[in-house]
């Protein structure tokens, strides 16, 4: 049971941090660069597609574990320290519900038809040859 509480709060942890780095990026006082992070990490984490679908196994649920707490310690780093406190305290006190992005959704679609394509075309170059 231990194993789960610290997984619940880890996850509490993790949707509080989405919420104040959506609050920092309100912030007038932010750069492109973070900006940019934060975008990425917002658009990744709230997408309602995965760039790696849940029914592989392992590699499926690695984007969950690995990925998205990857992309907002980046977009935190980026971020001024005077600014992220603000954002996280503004988090606690005025938790946001933010939506599914679906432009994101579809951009990792398109991604992946991509993707086939390019290896359907290297493995049809490969065996007309």
């Amino acid at each position: 049971m231990k194993i789960v509480e610290e997984m619940k709060t880890r996850t509490d942890s993790l949707k509080n941090e989405i919420t104040a780095i959506y609050y920092a990026y309100q912030n007038p006082k932010i750069r492109l660069l973070p900006k940019v992070m934060i975008i990425i990490a917002l658009g990744y984490a709230l997408s309602p597609i995965d760039l790696i679908p849940d029914f592989i196994p392992i590699l499926g649920y690695l984007d969950d574990l690995i990925i998205i707490p990857v992309l907002i310690t980046f977009s935190i780093k980026l971020i001024p320290e005077e600014i992220m406190a603000e954002s996280r305290k503004k988090a606690r006190q005025e938790p946001v519900q933010l939506k599914k992005n679906w432009f994101f959704a579809i951009l990792f679609i398109l991604t992946w038809i991509i993707l086939i394509i390019v290896f359907l075309c290297a493995a049809a170059g490969l065996f007309i040859e």
